[in-house]
């Protein structure tokens, strides 16, 4: 930030023009509405717009407060509720509108008292205070167009300075929406999604108060740049300092993050929007906030869940500024946690949460979040349980409630009571002395009451994922999903970062085997740094990913070859591809890999002493040639997670189909029974590395169908290795045709009445 400023940009002008304007009517001695008057006048011949209108919230709904071009007797007439019409849409969604047809978008409302019906072009931006939109500021144009990106930012920035002036003003509701006058103080149970494993008892803190913008418009924008200037440079200073004492000990991903995040601090792009914002006569801090309105209004509208992370440590260092340029530094972590705490934030970045004393922190509930953010890998590797996603906890808490947090049951509990606080301890007792018990069978391996030794691998995608093999006893790692790297990186990781990596995976396991997956990226894991291929996709899961998209980026898969082949000089290389549709896109895989083998063997370089390939079978088309690609497979591994969603044409992530389909139902266990028969007559390995094989109860199904390989989560190797403990596998298997044969209404009650009745063990 240290460069000298680029000269203000159309955008910027425009804003400065009508700020200069609005300047002196809020400044003027009037009332409010007459400057509300004033304001919609100076915009619409600003923007020569036909029509200019002020929407704000009270009372619950939206109400018209000042208009040129519209009908007067509509003002303090006309209303709309939340989510109603395009005024009420675009206060509900925090989004702004630029329609060249109003009237074709299925959320318009015509109010007749207004007389808008001869207006067809249409733009709106909400006026956003406390993260909450108060109102609307729209213009209307008799002519079908668009507004240009200038007028839609002018906008922008004028709602901005309007929030100012209508919170002054008291023209809106105190209670924003969510609000309500009396507190409730009763015991509450708020679902979340589990991120971060974990049980947590803790006093609420809340991260950081809120910073209220009290001026918008700057009386020196020399000075007010100065003042970000000296910002950035204290904010660069500290991510520097937290980047060099992090202490994870022996490197990880969260290295990478840091990285990552070091890199969005030193963004020129970032810094020159905020520059623009304070061309426009902006104050620092305003400009800050419109900078990170934008970007919030973007990430409501990205349906990559990945880029949407990414603009979560975005925001994140937006906070961080917001607080050092207003002078409010303090958060929870500078002040000191001085009891054990549980966090409550909308959501965290990665440094964010470094800065907390760990022996107090134990726990973090957010209202946002996701299991591929940032923040969630430094958890991880911190050891703090987190649950995400749970809605409007800030506004159900206050400081220095109770909360018991368990994130195996999604769960948090607010201000328990004594009954609620006393099961809690129960079952954290009984969490505890389970665990206990599983850790007493790390060293027993994994053999039936009839004597057959089952492999039980883990399921990994972090280097220090590698410290379970030894935790769990487990014989190796069944699934080293490798894209987890590229997910978290800025940039496309260079062969000998990759390189790094997988010799230390390899170091760490030892004599134990590890199968690493090939990049399995597209779909719901797109990459911010190579898009162009998979944008629009109308059904991602079923797209260019996997194995499709990575042979046609050959520089990738040519990278990843020799990194995994140079990684694993000396030893057995276990590679295997994933989402293999035909034998040929496996032959043409292995190919890749053999034409990069003969490549280092030709410059000396030391290479595996033997290489097993493998295919991932998650497409039903794959088990149809069975018979043709086994001859060329060392292993196969059933994928259950996908697998099932294609098998149902059922998205996974879609919320009301999440549930709908078991892996216990008669299509899956037939499915399943083929393939054990298939491949049974040949000397391929078969083994699962899906979630199936994580649960007791499906684990035992699996063993009954004839598949004695299992890769799955840490977590769940001391519960399925107890239930192999108390089974006899020949029982099971004698039992399991029936049932296939003949499947009940209900085959999972019908095999939980097996274990019970043959005294299996399915505890978790």
């Amino acid at each position: 930030m240290t460069t000298p400023p680029p000269p203000p940009s159309s955008a910027a002008q425009a804003a400065r023009q009508i700020l200069t304007r609005l300047h002196d009517v809020m400044a003027s001695r009037t009332n409010a509405q007459a400057k509300l008057n004033q304001v919609v006048q100076i915009i619409g011949e600003a923007l020569d717009s036909e029509v200019c209108s002020i929407y704000l919230l009270r009372e619950g709904v939206l109400e018209l407060f000042a208009t040129r071009g519209l009908n007067q007797e509509a003002v303090h007439v006309t209303k709309l509720a939340l989510g109603e019409g395009l005024v009420g849409t675009i206060a509900s969604n925090i989004e702004t509108l630029n329609l060249d047809e109003a009237a074709a978008h299925p959320d318009f409302a015509y109010k007749p008292e207004t007389g808008e019906e001869m207006f067809n072009s249409f733009a709106g931006v909400p006026i956003v205070r406390r993260e909450r939109a108060v109102g609307v500021l729209s213009v209307q144009h008799r002519e079908s167009r668009r507004y240009d990106e200038v007028e839609i930012e002018a906008l922008q920035t004028v709602a901005m300075v309007l929030s100012e002036l209508i919170s002054n003003a008291g023209l809106v509701d105190e209670n924003l929406p969510g609000a309500t006058d009396s507190f409730d103080t009763s015991t509450q149970r708020l679902d979340g999604l589990k991120l971060v494993d974990g049980m947590a008892r803790g006093a609420a803190v809340f991260h950081q108060p809120r910073i209220t913008i009290e001026h918008t418009v700057a009386e020196d924008i020399e000075a007010e740049r100065h003042r970000v200037y000296s910002a950035f440079d204290k904010m660069r200073e500290q991510i520097d300092k937290m980047a060099t004492q992090a202490e994870f000990g022996g490197g990880g991903e969260h290295d990478e993050v840091l990285q990552t995040y070091k890199m969005f601090a030193y963004d020129e792009g970032w810094s020159r929007r905020i520059n623009e914002a304070i061309d426009s006569g902006l104050t620092a801090e305003a400009a800050i906030e419109r900078v990170q309105q934008r970007t919030r209004m973007r990430m409501r509208q990205i349906d990559d869940p990945l880029l949407r992370d990414r603009m979560h440590d975005l925001e994140d260092l937006s906070n961080r500024l917001l607080r050092i340029v207003s002078g409010q530094v303090g958060t929870a972590a500078q002040m000191g946690l001085r009891q054990d705490s549980i966090l409550i934030a909308r959501n965290l970045g990665p440094a964010e949460l470094l800065e907390y004393d760990r022996r107090r922190l134990k726990g973090v509930v957010l209202e946002e979040g996701s299991l591929t953010a940032h923040v969630i890998i430094v958890a991880r590797a911190m050891g703090v349980p987190v649950l995400g996603r749970v809605r409007d906890i800030r506004h159900k808490v206050r400081e220095g409630d109770m909360l018991l947090l368990d994130t195996m049951d999604a769960t948090v509990i607010v201000r328990p009571s004594a009954q609620l606080d006393e099961a809690f301890d129960g079952r954290l007792a009984r969490t505890q002395k389970r665990r206990a018990a599983f850790a007493a069978l790390r060293d027993k391996p994994p053999v039936s009451l009839d004597g057959k030794r089952i492999t039980l691998m883990i399921n990994a995608g972090l280097r220090d994922d590698v410290t379970n093999l030894d935790l769990t006893g487990a014989d190796g790692i069944g699934l080293f999903r490798t894209e987890f790297q590229f997910l978290v990186s800025a940039t496309m990781p260079q062969r000998e970062r990759q390189q790094r990596l997988y010799r230390d995976v390899l170091d760490a396991a030892g004599d134990r085997p590890v199968v690493f997956r090939t990049v399995d990226i597209g779909g719901d894991k797109a990459l911010p740094y190579m898009r162009s291929d998979i944008e629009d996709e109308e059904n991602p899961a079923m797209g260019w990913r996997a194995l499709r998209l990575a042979m046609e980026r050959e520089g990738l898969m040519k990278s990843q070859a020799r990194a995994l082949l140079e990684a694993a000089a000396g030893r057995t290389l276990h590679v295997m591809f994933p989402m293999v549709s035909e034998p040929w896109e496996f032959e043409q895989a292995r190919a890749l890999f053999a034409a990069q083998r003969d490549f280092l063997c030709k410059r000396g370089a030391k290479l595996p002493s033997a290489i097993q390939y493998g295919a991932m079978l998650e497409v039903p088309a794959l088990a149809e040639t069975l018979d043709l690609i086994l001859p060329h497979l060392d292993f196969l591994s059933v994928g259950t997670n996908d697998l099932t969603q294609f098998l149902f044409a059922a998205d996974r992530s879609h919320p009301k189909l999440a549930e709908r389909y078991d892996w216990l139902s008669p299509a899956v266990l037939r499915f399943l029974h083929r393939v054990v028969t298939i491949v049974g007559a040949s000397p391929v390995k078969l083994g699962v590395c899906g979630e199936m094989g994580g649960k007791p109860l499906e684990a035992m199904a699996l063993l009954g169908l004839g598949i004695e390989r299992l890769s799955i989560t840490p977590a769940g190797i001391g519960p399925v290795k107890a239930m192999i403990h108390s089974l006899d596998v020949q029982k099971l298997r004698d039992f399991m045709p029936q049932l296939i044969a003949h499947p009940p209404a209900k085959p999972r009650e019908t095999l939980l009445g097996w274990a019970k009745d043959n005294g299996v063990d399915l505890s978790l």
